[in-house]
């Protein structure tokens, strides 16, 4: 991945399997060379429930990418959600013993990996480990302690964890589909590089993307990630309503939904009748396009009450200057932005991943659908750019220090130490 710097995400999604390979382009635009989408038939609210389905999705996903991309995958970054994500916030200091040296990216490496030895919940294991701001010898509020001096490094963090029987069986269908994660990434954070400018993270603002199983949150403050939840609701559950509501079968409320869907009833006439077909030469059934509203309404009412307790809960409801930026597949319903508008009382907008593609990409791309896929790509880039960065300052910088090239470790720590523990156990 580092020699032609090409990078492929995977979005493992309940709905969909989406793969995306890209490249850093011209203006520092994405070029993506190739994109493929399967139906995700063994994944249930961002958790494996069927390993070989799930396989089976991959494999479709990464041909039909391998095939417009031209481009042989072996290595991908994985988005991870699901309701089994958590998120904490913890305090970790260092103290330097030879205070004439200015702080340098091992002793924040240090830091970093000693968060990763907290002692989790049993079945838990840490994912991520976010620095949000760093303190030295008690002057707060530093984002950048590198080159500064000082005694004892201390740091604000933001640690998401998660269960390691799902992480395991993320990594297991990777595996059996030929592939290597190479890293493992919290999905609404990918999604935030997709929708999210550098402005509205320092303003505030919260992301909701919005998938098939679960709806993701992402709150960013003074441009650090303040808050990450997952809500165990999404689009499938509004689909699962309009079925029973309507006693239709499932494929046919899911084409009702994107077809005729809308989130406020109000919005729809009660003369609007959508005709079903009829099974094995029964009847059509005639459908109320105000009653479809009014049963999506309903849901994602539910799903937007969440959003605001979570919004609450993380303490930054009256400093979110940038209000709510809603993305995923269900940011594609009709009127979704009018009701969230309505219901939260903050500014929305609809957060598409055009504006970091080049002007060459297709249309289809720019679907808020394709955020968490693209994020990846875009993260993936991030992360190489810093190790090259680093590798740079190495090179130049002082000869005593060799014994550092663990720059690698530190962004790939977590599977570094996963592959660790699966290999105990046996498992390839």
């Amino acid at each position: 991945m580092e020699t032609n710097e090409i990078i492929v995400g995977l979005d493992v999604g309940t709905t969909k399997i989406a793969i995306m390979v890209g490249k850093k382009g011209k203006h520092n635009k994405i070029d993506i060379l190739g994109y493929g989408k399967a139906e995700s038939i063994g994944v249930n609210r961002g958790t494996v429930a069927n390993i070989e389905n799930t396989v089976q999705s991959i494999k479709a996903a990464v041909a039909e990418a391998e095939n417009k991309s031209k481009v042989e995958i072996g290595e991908v970054i994985v988005g991870i959600a699901g309701q089994h994500i958590k998120s904490l916030q913890h305090r970790g200091h260092i103290i330097r013993h030879n205070i004439d040296d200015e702080i340098s990216q091992e002793d924040v490496d240090r830091l970093v990996n000693d968060m990763f030895k907290l002692v989790m919940q049993p079945g838990e294991e840490i994912i991520d480990v976010i620095p949000q701001d760093y303190n030295i010898d008690g002057e707060q509020g530093i984002k950048q302690p590198i080159g500064m001096s000082g005694n004892c490094l201390e740091a604000n963090f933001h640690i998401i964890t998660g269960q390691t029987t799902s992480i395991k069986n993320i990594y297991k269908c990777v595996t059996k589909s030929n592939l290597e994660i190479v890293d493992l990434m919290l999905e609404p954070l990918a999604s935030a590089d997709a929708v999210l400018s550098d402005v509205e993270k320092e303003a505030g603002v919260a992301l909701v993307d919005i998938g098939g199983g679960t709806t993701d949150i992402a709150i960013f403050q003074d441009g650090i990630i303040r808050h990450t939840a997952v809500i165990p609701l999404g689009g499938n559950i509004v689909t699962e309503d309009i079925k029973e509501g309507c006693t239709i079968i499932k494929s046919q409320a899911e084409l009702l939904k994107i077809k005729f869907g809308s989130a406020l009833a109000s919005e729809n006439s009660a003369v609007e009748i959508v005709s079903i077909p009829g099974l094995r030469g029964r009847p059509p059934k005639e459908i109320s396009l105000k009653n479809l509203a009014s049963i999506i309404q309903a849901r994602m009412e539910e799903i937007i009450d969440n959003v605001i307790y979570e919004i609450k809960s993380s303490g930054f409801e009256k400093k979110l200057i940038a209000g709510i930026v809603l993305t995923g597949g269900g940011a594609n319903m009709k009127h979704i932005l009018q009701l969230t508008e309505f219901m939260t009382g903050m500014d929305v907008r609809i957060g598409f991943p055009s504006e970091h593609l080049s002007n060459t990409m297709s249309d289809e791309l720019a679907n808020p659908m394709f955020a968490t896929g693209i994020g990846l790509v875009i993260r993936g880039l991030n992360i190489i750019e810093k190790q090259n960065q680093n590798n740079k300052q190495e090179t130049s910088g002082e000869p005593e220090k060799e014994e550092k090239p663990k720059k690698e470790k530190k962004s790939w720590s977590f599977w570094e130490k996963f592959k660790d523990l699966l290999s105990d156990e046996g498992i390839k």
